[in-house]
């Protein structure tokens, strides 16, 4: 068995489940899974455990998200991106400013909440959103609080057949809708909207920049080369860390409980540099949650 994390440049025109599928496959490793669902329509980060490493998912999943996008502003559609039919049309005026977007942008920045979108795989009463649209049927969307950490404009406003787009990036807790984003920050400036293009850049402490298409994992694969394997300390990044005793590392192996100065609720415990268990505060002590060695 052979275990790790990668770092998978999801591409478009696949779900995420579909690229663990192909991963299965290319790898011969049945316990694989991944950390933060994205769209099929969506390019970007998809951070990927295999082996012991599908242990830690749940941390990969908790943490941050970074995007990069274009909403434009002009019309909206079903699926609050640009694979959706055209809803609603209002044509933008051109003298919107700069500065009135980036306001508008300014307000979305804290603590937010979020009506989950109608085409998201969210399940009411034991089917998915996307279910109920597709069947042109309609039930009460669940809210969620979300935390937007930044949310900027990165390009000049482009106006055009009564349109006006522009690029952004946004960093985020887990959950957050970038569709939404998109929707609400029209319906703040006045206009139907929609997000026409995203990808996501970093996930769990991985960048875009250093991720591996399936095509070039497979090569890899195929020439017995297995660096692009990540340690499963890549998982627990979002996690506080704490380095352990010898003896400290000792009892946590045999599954006991120890006392630390810290106060977080959850700690990654190292030992020489080696991740030796998560660890959760039972009140002035710390219990293995889950152990590594």
């Amino acid at each position: 068995m052979i275990s790790g994390i990668i770092n998978l440049k999801k591409e478009a025109g696949m779900t995420s489940h579909d690229a663990v599928f192909k991963l299965r496959k290319i790898l011969k490793e049945k316990k694989i899974g991944h950390g933060g669902t994205l769209d099929p329509d969506v390019v970007g980060v998809l951070p990927v455990a295999l082996g012991k490493a599908t242990r830690v998912l749940e941390y990969m999943t908790e943490s941050g998200k970074v995007y990069e996008g274009q909403v434009t502003l002009g019309f909206s559609t079903t699926t609050e991106d640009a694979s959706g039919d055209i809803v609603d049309r209002t044509p933008v005026d051109v003298s919107l400013s700069e500065a009135e977007v980036d306001k508008a942008m300014a307000s979305f920045l804290g603590s937010i909440e979020q009506l989950a979108p109608m085409y998201s795989a969210v399940k009411v009463n034991g089917r998915k959103l996307y279910e109920y649209a597709r069947a042109g049927e309609t039930v009460e969307r669940p809210k969620r609080q979300v935390s937007v950490y930044e949310y900027k404009r990165t390009s000049p406003l482009i106006f055009k057949d009564g349109c006006c787009s522009f690029d952004f990036k946004v960093s985020c807790s887990k959950g957050t809708y970038i569709r939404t984003l998109a929707v609400d920050l029209g319906i703040r400036l006045g206009y139907a909207s929609h997000m026409s293009f995203l990808r996501r850049t970093a996930s769990a402490g991985l960048e875009l920049s250093d991720a591996l298409t399936l095509n070039e994992i497979a090569e890899k694969a195929a020439a017995d080369d297995f660096s692009f394997l990540l340690p499963l300390e890549y998982g627990i990044l979002s996690l506080p860390r704490t380095e352990l005793s010898k003896e400290a590392a000792t009892e946590i192996s045999f599954g006991r409980r120890i006392e630390l100065s810290q106060k977080d609720n959850l700690l990654a415990a190292f030992y020489e540099g080696r991740l030796v268990a998560v660890l959760e505060k039972r009140g002035a002590f710390y219990q293995p949650k889950k152990v590594f060695l």
